[in-house]
């Protein structure tokens, strides 16, 4: 069976033969339709193909490319070539479409993968080098090929050294699409691009234009620190806390209340669990906070107290009594108090559960001069806040010679064994 479908013409390079085939670029560029629509296709041309979708982590299916994929043979209108089942798709030919996380794979079960004919990579800025590593030489079958998608975050990530770096594998085509490249944009989509042109011009051109992402010079942290800790889980946590910066003002238009989870390991390293950043009034920011209490079975929350007092003790109290609520009254500027937690993060002692793309762009918008992005860093200091409850003294600046505290008596009634 002949199938034609339509292909931007940025994308046309992509039809020639090539080992490894790559798509760079910004969001509304079409990156993701285009490999989907390829695969239905060529399971189509070439009955009997095996096409492994991954990605870095993969939780559910729900994380994958697979409902992408069944919209392309509805679109192509060849239902009846395909069998969907829960976890893969049948294609012609006994072929077949699988979807998996390369974090999941060993050097053992990645030869599995061995007789597949293509391995697509989506958000392939994710993927470790790791996984790279374990899949270039698993995908040897003659004519195989690896297809990748990606929106650039930072030309160190490995498929940019791999594909755009200074020697690119010699069978390789890869192209730059985006938004403008893209002729069924949507109009929607045009709207929010606009919007963001304006309300967000620092992460603009990374979002929309598919450039690196955006970095204060100076910050007090930089992408490939945050990157190079992040991890998909924690090890056995000895005490979580939630970390509260509340907004100024009471109204539903004020800045937003900064929630953020952290975790000491057993290993004593910090690890960032949830982002729960909201824009709302207090009863409801206050909801969220002891939610996520809940979840995580927190220790307490650590609250900032300079601008409403007791609000947010009382306003956490009145819904649930019985959550123990630590206060904490910044007596120094934002930036003396990151610089000891960024610290924390240069030795490698800080990681990531995960991705808070807001909360990691308000950070590395933090220099010695102050905070360079809109608004007020709410997040970091909700960050801010909790990492130093876990790590006290180690985040405290020195004493002058001579010098020392009192000593405190410290009460862990109350607290989590």
């Amino acid at each position: 069976m002949d199938l034609s479908i339509k292909v931007a013409e940025i994308f046309r390079p992509l039809l020639g033969p090539a080992r490894y085939k790559g798509a760079h670029g910004g969001r509304g560029s079409g990156k993701s339709h285009f490999f989907a629509g390829t695969a239905v296709a060529l399971c189509i041309q070439s009955p009997g193909s095996r096409i492994v979708c991954a990605r870095e982590v993969q939780r559910s299916l729900r994380d994958s490319v697979k409902l992408l994929v069944e919209d392309k043979i509805k679109e192509y209108k060849v239902e009846n070539q395909f069998k969907i089942m829960y976890d893969h798709i049948r294609t012609p030919g006994k072929g077949m479409i699988v979807f998996q996380g390369m974090q999941d794979h060993t050097a053992e079960s990645i030869k599995s993968l061995e007789g597949f004919d293509v391995a697509y990579l989506e958000e392939a800025h994710t993927i470790t080098r790791r996984s790279l590593e374990l899949l270039r030489p698993t995908i040897r079958k003659p004519g195989s090929q690896i297809w990748a998608s990606w929106n650039p975050r930072l030309a160190t990530d490995p498929i940019d050294e791999l594909l755009r770096g200074e020697t690119p594998p010699p069978n390789s085509i890869v192209v730059e699409s985006n938004w403008r490249d893209n002729p069924w944009f949507p109009d929607s989509l045009e709207e929010e691009g606009g919007y963001d042109e304006i309300v967000n011009p620092v992460r603009y051109a990374h979002i929309w234009d598919g450039e690196y992402e955006p970095q204060v010079v100076g910050a007090l942290w930089d992408r490939a620190m945050i990157i190079a800790g992040r991890m998909p889980a924690p090890p056995a946590l000895k005490r979580v806390v939630i970390g509260v910066d509340p907004p100024v003002s009471s109204e539903e238009n004020a800045s937003e209340a900064g929630i953020i989870a952290v975790g000491l390991g057993e290993d004593d390293h910090g690890y960032v669990l949830a982002d729960e950043s909201v824009i709302a009034k207090p009863e409801a920011w206050a909801r969220r906070v002891i939610a996520l209490h809940d979840i995580l079975e927190a220790d307490a929350v650590i609250a900032e107290v300079n601008q409403g007092g007791e609000m947010v003790t009382n306003t956490i109290h009145a819904i649930r009594p019985g959550i123990r609520v630590i206060p904490v009254r910044a007596k120094r500027g934002k930036v003396l108090r990151a610089e000891p937690i960024s610290a924390l993060y240069t030795l490698g002692r800080v990681h990531h559960i995960g991705s808070y793309p807001k909360l990691e762009g308000q950070m590395c918008q933090i220099t010695s001069d102050g905070y360079h992005g809109v608004g007020s860093p709410d997040r970091v200091d909700g960050l801010v806040y909790a990492l130093k409850n876990l790590f006290g003294p180690m985040t405290r600046r020195p004493l002058p010679p001579g010098t020392s505290r009192p000593s405190k008596t410290v009460s862990r009634a109350g607290m989590r064994a």
